[in-house]
């Protein structure tokens, strides 16, 4: 939501604008009326939507065409304020002022606009008649309010419905010519329903709905206001309600409604707290919330988290065999703008005859943390957790742990996460390495693509001093980690050469002997293919074995 709101009073001279500006501040009509009102700012304490207001006066006889539309490109909203008395003022919003504000915008978004019928203490009856046509012909006009400047009738609210016409815009939400929501609307609101609907039925429940308006609103619905919405949409909408519970069509029809009734700022509320944009988009604030990460940290999912992860889980587990099928697996990322894990997953993770069993689903949110946290960040916002958990943001399910070096001068760690790199020259087998760590066969071969030099990971648990750790190998070439700048922090390094080959194991000392000698991290050095002959050179080699940090 906007920050602050800048209102343009537009008209012909003599119409009352400077006077409308001048009652509201003032609180009484003045006597005097100079040509044009300096810009004034209105607190945001004191405006009903907490939001700092700049109104602006204009007077064709002190501002140039150019001042004048400089004004209009900086207006959020514009009022245009014709005399209820006079019908030729009238006449000038269609034929001059609107096509002033809006007629160089093209196909584009448009500036909305407020018609004010001033002076209406000279005339009796209203003057809508002459006026509804004209809204109908533009769009762009959200709302005709008649006033008084002289009589302090109706300031107040013309005011409001100018900052309302910017904060909680309609043209986003609703297509007047067709008297629907627009695509993106209806995109929005389904997400949000999908993420609703606890149990996938394709309906709410009363439990749902109710868990939905306190999220959205800070308290349920009371019994009676329940019944009371699904009877209307029963009344409107053929299926909006199935055994007593809101189906989609109910749920965008009542949306609808409260565009209709001039009440779009509920639907806005709705759609801000799932975190969308007045262009109805996810905003980077809300799938990014700040979080810092100190050097030597590290990220975990923390039990708000896995808490609320697990839920997903079971809730598209809908035959409850305790994995994710491939299709239950597409229903739960058909909340994403893609689908945020490929083909890879089978070979990161431990997965049960082509489903994604639970043990699986929770390592691969464990890697992805680790690893990019601002991408589990992200996924998390696509889930709805901070609106479903009713927390502040998603950073709330990440813990970040303490830095690295303190872990080693205490000699213990609280992490849950650790990583292994698994170096090697190519060819030792690091690849039949990391899938026998996931229960894979020599003949499970890894096809998936990647990028040449990018790291492979695989995940899974392991018990450390009867405790379960996450345990994530990295595969690395002995080349990356032997060039200029690499990364080769880790909480273990796994440096591994074939036992049948004495170029393999010089390759892994030269790693050794750059990184990891004089430092702390411990190394595991392991000879793989040891159903093959192993020549003397093991045993003659003048590589010093490890020190205390490591083992052969």
């Amino acid at each position: 939501m906007r920050r602050d709101v800048r209102i343009l009073l537009l008209g012909e001279a003599q119409v009352g604008k400077t006077s409308l500006i001048l009652s509201l501040v003032g609180e009484e009509f003045p006597e005097e009326v100079p040509a044009r009102a300096e810009e004034i700012t209105i607190p945001a304490d004191v405006t009903p939507e907490k939001v700092p207001t700049h109104i602006v006066d204009y007077s064709e006889s002190e501002q140039t065409d150019a001042e004048l539309q400089d004004e209009i490109h900086k207006a959020n909203v514009v009022c245009v304020v014709y005399d209820v008395s006079e019908e030729a003022t009238i006449e000038k919003i269609r034929t001059k002022w609107i096509p002033l504000v809006n007629g160089r915008t093209g196909s584009g978004p448009r500036v909305p606009i407020i018609l004010v019928g001033n002076k209406s203490d000279l005339r009796p009856g209203s003057s809508m008649e002459a006026v509804l046509p004209i809204m109908s012909q533009f769009p762009e006009i959200e709302t005709c309010v008649e006033c008084s400047a002289k009589h302090l009738r109706n300031i107040s609210e013309l005011f409001y419905y100018a900052q309302k016409a910017v904060l909680h815009p309609t043209a986003p939400l609703y297509d007047p010519e067709t008297k629907q929501l627009r695509p993106k609307c209806a995109q929005a609101l389904t997400r949000i329903f999908r993420l609703s609907d606890q149990d996938l039925d394709n309906c709410l429940s009363d439990e749902e709905l109710n868990a939905f308006q306190k999220s959205c609103f800070g308290h349920p619905l009371a019994p009676q206001a329940l019944e009371d919405v699904k009877r209307v949409v029963c009344k409107n909408v053929p299926g909006g309600v199935q055994d007593d519970r809101l189906t989609l069509d109910g749920f965008l029809f009542l949306n609808t409604l409260f565009i209709q009734r001039g009440r779009h700022e509920t639907t806005w509320a709705i759609l801000r707290r799932f975190g969308y944009s007045d262009m109805l988009e996810l905003t980077t604030d809300y799938l990014f919330p700040p979080l810092h990460v100190p050097a030597g940290c590290s990220t975990e999912l923390n039990h708000l988290g896995y808490q609320f992860v697990q839920q997903v889980f079971e809730k598209h587990d809908q035959d409850g065999d305790g994995a994710l099928s491939l299709e239950e697996l597409q229903n739960l990322f058909s909340v994403f703008p893609v689908a945020p894990w490929g083909p890879e997953l089978p070979h990161t993770v431990r997965t049960d005859s082509g489903r994604l069993p639970l043990h699986g689903y929770l390592c691969q949110w464990t890697l992805v943390t680790y690893l990019d946290v601002q991408h589990c960040l992200e996924y998390l916002g696509y889930l709805g957790y901070p609106s479903l958990c009713e927390q502040e943001s998603q950073a709330q399910a990440i813990t970040v742990t303490r830095e690295k070096r303190l872990d080693q001068e205490k000699g213990q760690t609280q992490r849950n996460v650790l990583m292994c790199k698994v170096v090697g020259a190519q060819g030792v087998g690091k690849s039949s390495f990391l899938q026998a760590f996931l229960g894979h066969s020599l003949g499970h071969q890894d096809t998936r693509p990647f990028s040449q030099g990018s790291p492979v990971y695989a995940i899974d648990t392991v018990q450390v001093n009867g405790q379960e750790k996450y345990l994530i190998l990295c595969e690395v070439g002995t080349d990356s980690l032997l060039a200029t700048s690499p990364d080769a922090a880790c909480d273990v390094a796994c440096l591994m050469f074939d036992g049948s080959d004495p170029t393999s194991f010089l390759y892994c000392a030269s790693v050794y002997k750059r990184h990891y000698m004089d430092g702390q991290t411990p190394c595991l050095f392991v000879s793989s293919k040891a159903d093959l002959p192993e020549d003397i050179w093991l045993t003659q080699s003048c590589t010093p074995p490890p020190g205390s940090g490591g083992c052969w």
